[in-house]
């Protein structure tokens, strides 16, 4: 292969990276202040809709009952609030538990045999009452105000979906929780940005609302925290961003277990993506097909571009002319992987990282997901279970 050909797919990869993580996101702020398609969005306390919590659970025994008790608590009119615990085929008492709670706004549902979140949440739709259902996973600890906070924009009725803001928690200043919190962070000012356009195009799953009346029973396989504000998309409605409504979420502090986090949700995004192509049409969905493209697709295939930019630059370097260029570069990207390979070693030992050094190992750690997980789909596998998070 020719030195220009292998030049241009360095600078191509390099490009793409550059795109990716900051030319979208700046492209997105710039645009966002110009189009500031604001939400006419109520004080919170003054719209007040009836409210169904569900909660799918499996195996949860450790959590679930400060999670269901979390919600009762909450700041908002008791009557107006019940919860549906799904429980999927746990045998770990779950069950026991969320029955032992003893108030008559908690109700059990089981789901027998084993069948997932996206079955688990399809079954217990036709049983929920509320007028907006919010979705909480299992661990999910509110702030006292924040169902009051998510369903505050839905007195517009142009929006059809809010997510809330996700807070990891990694108090023993763990390598993936400081990479995953900063993460976080950046994602969310993503989605702040991105409402100024319109809709966002991601949702955390553990803190969103939606209009009861335009949720669509999804298939066991898809990912409903991706397909069902794709689907709310499509059907005109906004899905929109709400950061005043906090999720606390402890960060997983083992790498492993983040790592098998993501493949499993890479592997439903790339699926999703697949079954909702029509949205990645410009012609007939405009900006949010530029997004979704940018935010969604592009990202999941960041690992293409960072394999393509070190194998061609080992390339280069090894050839004439501008080899000590190419070294130099070379030697650049080596250190960045030698980074996340020495936050690894300090995480197996027990000590805390820089943040910069965490955060360049989580990015590796989503990355290196992404690829397993697009192997996968390309083999065809689905995966529709879950374990809990520890």
């Amino acid at each position: 292969m020719g030195t220009g050909l292998l030049s241009a797919i360095f600078f191509f990869c390099v490009l793409m990276l550059v795109y990716v993580y900051a030319g979208y996101p700046l492209l997105a702020r710039l645009l966002g202040g110009f189009v500031r398609q604001r939400v006419w969005s109520a004080t919170p306390g003054e719209h007040l809709p009836t409210i169904t919590v569900l909660i799918a659970a499996y195996n949860e025994a450790a959590h679930i009952e400060a999670t269901v008790r979390n919600k009762l608590e909450q700041d908002y009119p008791p009557e107006k609030l019940n919860i549906i615990v799904v429980s999927d085929e746990s045998d770990d008492g779950t069950d026991d538990i969320v029955n032992g709670i003893g108030d008559p706004r908690v109700r059990l549902i089981r789901q027998d045999p084993r069948a997932g979140k996206t079955s688990a949440l399809n079954l217990a739709m036709p049983e929920a009452s509320g007028e907006v259902i919010v979705f909480s996973d299992a661990n999910s600890l509110y702030a006292p105000d924040t169902i009051k906070n998510l369903v505050a924009p839905l007195a517009d009725p142009r929006v059809g979906y809010v997510t809330g803001r996700m807070v990891y928690k990694a108090p023993d200043g763990s390598l993936t929780g400081e990479g995953c919190s900063a993460y976080m962070r950046y994602e969310n000012n993503l989605r702040a940005w991105e409402t100024n356009l319109g809709s966002i195009v991601g949702v955390d799953g553990g803190v969103d609302a939606m209009r009861r009346e335009i949720y669509r029973p999804m298939n066991a396989d898809q990912l409903p925290d991706f397909v069902q504000p794709l689907t709310v998309r499509e059907q005109g409605y906004r899905v929109v961003y709400e950061p005043s409504a906090l999720l606390y979420e402890d960060a997983l502090a083992e790498a492993g277990d983040e790592f098998r986090m993501r493949v499993r949700v890479s592997l439903r995004a790339f699926h999703a993506l697949k079954d909702k192509a029509a949205l990645l049409n410009p012609f007939k969905f405009g900006l949010f097909a530029w997004q979704l493209w940018s935010h969604k697709l592009l990202r999941y295939m960041a690992f293409l571009f960072m394999a393509g930019a070190l194998v061609s630059n080992m390339a280069l370097a090894i050839q004439p002319p501008y080899s000590g260029l190419w070294s130099l570069l070379l030697l650049g990207q080596t250190f960045f992987y030698s980074l996340a390979r020495y936050g690894q070693n300090m995480n197996s030992h027990g000590q805390q990282p820089p943040r910069l050094v965490a955060l360049i190992y989580y990015l590796c750690v989503l990355n290196l997901a992404s690829a397993r997980a697009f192997w996968q789909f390309l083999r065809g596998r689905k995966q529709v279970t879950w374990k809990p998070r520890v």
